[in-house]
Order: structure tokens, then C-alpha cells, then sequence
């Protein structure tokens, strides 16, 4: 896998003036960067640590469109499409895979909720579809197909490199001008009337009229700075590696148990990634790996997949998922608050797959130009009428619980 250089000027000095500040150098930022930077925008992309440092520090992030909502689907279709061609543009190897995802039913009641969503997805362009034991066995042989009432897959699907994605986005973006800045931490949004007219950061003033927040599990604080509250907690998602294993695994889908959220596929050299989202896991920017989590793992492998229920696990990684009340993304423009602020935050674990379309989308609404995929759905507004109303649930945008609610 090769990416591009990284240019030396990353912690140089802030430039006095930019059109628009983005505040986030993962995923999102880097792809909103990117996106606004080819439009003809004077971009400026503030990091705090180095580039995909936080969320999208993960080794490796999971790529589908399988969702339960149509606007869920069209973000993840899109952002395939966007990868898919990555090599060409912006110009990066990311180490794209498409194994497929393999979502794994417990109940009878699941199956029909995925009946339903596999029609949709499929009106919407998806090639997706509900699959039976014997095919199941055929995709992955580790799983006890006899555990479960159903399936549900997308060839598609599956995983690319998250470093290699923003660091690509990022180096895009410089191609077209604009300028990528780490270490810099955002310490206030001034704003005169009506109008932003500056970020501060801790290496000085830059003058704006435009912010773009795509801060991940850090949004909530830098939103309040602008005057915004972004209803964004950080909590803790660990995973683990095995070594290389004798026999190699085989090729397998990024595979899935509905019911207990664990989930495995392929990982380089030869072993396999592994991880399950704890219930009981608090709000907290804690992102040491804690090996108390695997008993919980191990006993959720020993269920789905038996003949797995020993291999060891060599290493761990723990980093941040970004949550909403209702497990889905924060992307608009803010009302109500001085100048222009806009969002895209809160991904809940689903930032890394949609970030291409985003980008695209947030572009847009800069621009006053209608996003491609339909993103109003995801305005933080909902949550105002919400609490108006009474606290919200962390259900999907349809009212059901999803294929986005599995915490991966």
C-alpha cells in the first residue's frame, strides 16, 4: 500500500487568512478538505494531533451500504463509488478489499426486519440479499450456521485503510491549494455581529468567515466554542488481532452477529481482526486497550463460531466511536449561531465509510447547491424538536432498529 508524501510544512506557521477552516484532520475533515479545496475554496485543515489520529486511527475500516434507511443507504452507496475509483482520484492506493459484509440473524423477527431492508437497499442500487444456511456455509465456513435463522449480504462491501484515506484526502486537498496544519489546537470562534471573523488556536489568529466541524468524538467541545451544541459522546471500541494462523484463514467476508455485535474478518499476515462493542462501556475519552474485554470477546466467538473459539489474540488496539443519541451522523449548517458554522460529526461509528459522500455533500451546502445524496435528515435539529417533545431513543431514522444500530 503506498500513499502519498507527506509534505514538511504540516507544522509550519498558520497562514494569516483562509475562506474556510476545517477543524478535524480524520476522515471526514480530510475528505470535506479535499472536496471543498477541488471546488475552487481556499481551504484551511486544522489538526489537532498528527492526521487520522483519532477515530480514524483504526487500522482498518469497514466499507457497505447495507443500512435500514434510504439516506443511510445513498450516503454508503455513494462513498463506494468514491473509493472505488480513489486511485484515480484523489490518487491513493488505500488497500481496498470487497469480501462483502455478512450480517448473521438470530431471530426469526431480524430476518424480516432485514427482508424489508434488502428490498429497499435494492431499489436504491444496492445488490444485496438474504441468504440461507448452505450459502452462509459457502461464504464462511467458521460460523454454526445452525445458531441462526438467516443472513443477510453485499458482495460489495468491505474494508479499505483509514491512514491511507485521509492521508490521500489530505494531500488532494494541498494539490488544489489547500494548506493542512497539525498540532494546531482550535482554542475559540470569534465572531463580530452576525459574522465569524476569526478562529484562535494556540499558534495564533487566522481570519475566516466560514467553519467546518468535523472534530469526531472531540466535536461536542469545539461546537461549544461556536456557539453550538452538538450532542456528540465518545465511548470506547476495542479490537483484536490474532497472529498469523496455520492454516491461513480463509477468504471471508466482514462478518457479523446481529444478536451480541461481534464481528471478524481476514487481517494481514494471515490471521484475523476480531471485536465486539461492550455494553457496559461508559462515556469516556479513554482509548487504552484493556484486555478485561476479552472473556466478553471469547465468549461471543465460542457462539458464532466454535472452531475460532481458541485462537489467540496477540494484540489489541481501543479507540473512539463518536455517538449520537440516535446513532446516526450530525451533517448541516448551523441556525442560530453567528457567521457560518457547518457540521459533520457524530458518525457513530459509520464516519469512515460515508466520508467520501460527505464530503461531497458538505461541499454542497457551502456552495448552495443541493447535495447529491439527501442530507437534511441529518441536521442537528432533530434533536431540538426532540428534546421539545421528550428525551430521544437510539433507534434509526425509520423509528427501527437497524443493521447502522450494531455499534461496529
Amino acid at each position: 500500500m503506498t500513499s502519498a508524501r507527506q509534505p514538511a510544512d504540516r507544522r509550519g506557521p498558520l497562514p494569516a487568512r483562509a475562506e474556510v477552516v476545517v477543524v478535524g484532520g480524520g476522515a471526514i475533515g480530510a475528505s470535506v478538505a479535499f472536496h471543498l479545496a477541488e471546488d475552487g475554496v481556499d481551504v484551511l485543515l486544522l489538526e489537532a494531533d498528527e492526521l487520522a489520529s483519532g477515530s480514524s486511527g483504526k487500522p482498518i475500516g469497514g466499507v457497505r451500504a447495507q443500512f435500514s434507511d434510504p439516506a443511510n443507504v445513498d450516503l454508503g452507496n455513494r462513498s463506494l463509488d468514491l473509493y472505488e475509483d480513489f486511485v484515480n482520484r484523489p490518487g491513493a492506493d488505500i488497500g481496498l478489499q470487497q469480501p462483502g459484509y455478512l450480517f448473521l440473524l438470530p431471530a426469526a423477527e431480524d430476518v424480516a426486519l432485514f427482508e424489508e431492508s434488502v428490498a429497499m437497499q435494492n431499489e436504491r442500487g444496492v445488490v444485496s440479499s438474504m441468504l440461507g444456511h448452505d450459502a452462509v456455509r459457502r461464504l464462511n465456513p467458521y460460523v454454526d450456521v445452525d445458531r441462526y435463522a438467516g443472513a443477510a449480504y453485499a458482495a460489495r462491501d468491505g474494508f479499505a485503510h483509514p491512514k491511507a484515506v485521509v492521508e490521500g484526502y489530505a494531500a488532494g486537498a494541498e494539490l488544489y491549494g489547500a494548506r493542512v496544519r497539525t498540532h494546531v489546537t482550535v482554542t475559540d470562534v470569534e465572531a463580530r455581529g452576525n459574522e465569524i471573523t476569526a478562529v484562535w488556536t494556540d499558534q495564533g489568529r487566522v481570519r475566516t468567515t466560514a467553519v467546518v466541524l468535523c472534530a469526531g468524538a472531540w466535536t461536542r467541545d469545539v461546537a461549544a466554542k461556536a456557539g453550538l451544541d452538538l450532542p456528540v459522546d465518545p465511548f470506547r471500541r476495542q479490537i483484536g488481532f490474532t497472529p498469523p494462523l496455520d492454516p491461513v484463514p480463509s477468504r471471508v467476508p466482514f462478518t457479523i452477529d446481529y444478536g451480541t455485535t461481534f464481528y471478524f474478518h481476514n487481517a494481514e499476515p494471515g490471521g484475523l481482526l476480531l471485536g465486539i462493542a461492550d455494553p457496559e462501556t461508559p462515556i469516556a475519552f479513554e482509548r487504552t486497550y484493556d484486555p478485561d474485554w476479552l472473556p466478553l470477546l471469547r465468549g461471543a466467538i465460542g457462539a458464532c463460531a466454535p472452531a475460532l473459539a481458541d485462537v489467540p489474540v496477540a494484540r489489541g488496539w481501543a479507540g473512539l466511536y463518536e455517538m449520537t443519541p440516535d446513532h446516526n451522523a450530525l451533517i448541516g449548517e448551523a441556525a442560530g449561531v453567528p457567521g457560518r458554522v457547518l457540521y459533520a460529526a457524530g458518525f457513530s461509528g459509520h464516519g469512515f465509510l460515508q466520508a467520501p459522500a460527505v464530503g461531497e455533500a458538505v461541499r454542497d451546502l457551502y456552495a448552495g447547491r443541493t447535495p447529491r445524496v439527501d442530507v437534511s435528515g441529518f441536521t442537528a435539529d432533530r434533536f431540538v424538536v426532540a428534546d421539545s417533545a421528550g428525551p430521544t431513543q437510539p433507534t434509526t431514522s425509520s423509528g427501527r432498529r437497524g443493521p447502522e444500530s450494531n455499534i461496529i
